[in-house]
């Protein structure tokens, strides 16, 4: 099924066109690539089909249908994987920062998706669809850390339900700007897309519930090391709250505060644990990966500045 996202036009957004519009506010989309999607009929506003060139009102609603890209390129490629744990239904890998978890327009190939074809050969879910085989939920490309991988329909019906009824739980590390004045925390509040900034998410009133529960674990000279437990799992969940709550990752280039001189190549974020029920036995299943070299090294430069 096509993902369907929404738009709300704004009193300083009315007068523009469509087509303008929506090429401003999604990401890696094209105006001609708009045009198109309107003459297809996948873009509605307020509920009709919309034409390209129409000029848009304040408070029009637009539901733009983006189909799948026609799969082309998506072949199974020997890239070396770091299995934590595998059985028949379930694959757990450890994701290096920088690789991204599935094609998408920029990256065709080389993602944890081609690997895992390659790995797994013809045992993995289809339930993705056909551009993410096997997966179950996703991290960013700069984000590194434990990822499931569902290996037939059966187990990833039961990961993706346990996401749903938050029987699943995921814990991340991260460095974050700031001394953080609390020990513990919880940052509740609705993600959606930036009504500043459309390719960006943010803090919005009508988003979707969204909540991150966070310990600090130390503190230094102008950043603190902070866990965070999802009890959601929105689109750049933690960088937004975190961001929201005036203590941006370190090295995150989107929400973070620009001027920042950290040497780090992209967010200082890692999904460290990972703990689901298995699919199969019912058995309760707990995995660890430790910080990788690129967080422990700049924790370390930190902790000397800071002594």
């Amino acid at each position: 099924m096509n993902e369907i996202e929404v738009f709300l036009v704004t009193a300083q957004e009315a007068g523009t066109r469509l087509d303008a519009f929506l090429a401003d506010s999604m990401e890696e989309i094209s105006r001609n690539r708009v045009q198109g999607l309107c003459q297809s009929g996948n873009i509605r506003v307020n509920g009709k089909e919309a034409k390209k060139n129409q000029k848009l009102k304040e408070g029009d609603r637009i539901e733009v249908e983006v189909p799948e890209p026609a799969v082309t390129e998506l072949v199974p490629q020997d890239i070396p994987l770091d299995i934590i744990y595998e059985d028949d239904s379930v694959l757990v890998i450890n994701k290096p920062k920088g690789m991204v978890v599935h094609p998408a327009p920029g990256h065709p190939d080389g993602t944890i998706v081609n690997a895992v074809m390659f790995h797994c050969g013809d045992s993995l879910s289809g339930i993705g669809g056909e551009l993410r085989p096997g997966i179950v939920h996703r991290i960013d490309k700069d984000t590194s850390g434990l990822l499931m991988i569902a290996k037939n329909d059966k187990a990833h019906a039961s990961l993706s339900a346990q996401l749903k009824d938050k029987s699943l739980s995921r814990i991340y590390d991260a460095i974050v700007l700031g001394r953080m004045g609390d020990d513990s925390g919880t940052v509740d509040a609705p993600i959606g897309r930036s009504l500043r900034d459309r390719k960006k998410m943010a803090v919005v009133a009508d988003g979707r519930n969204a909540v991150t529960h966070y310990e600090t674990v130390a503190r230094y000279i102008g950043y603190s090391h902070v866990r965070c437990s999802l009890e959601t799992g929105r689109t750049h969940q933690i960088r937004v709250h975190m961001a929201h709550i005036g203590h941006p990752l370190a090295g995150d280039e989107i929400y973070g505060r620009g001027k920042e001189k950290t040497g780090l190549e992209g967010q200082c974020l890692h999904a460290g644990k990972i703990m689901f029920i298995h699919p199969d036995t019912g058995e309760k299943m707990s995995f660890e990966c430790p910080l990788p070299r690129y967080f422990t090294d700049f924790e370390e430069k930190l902790r000397r500045i800071s002594e």
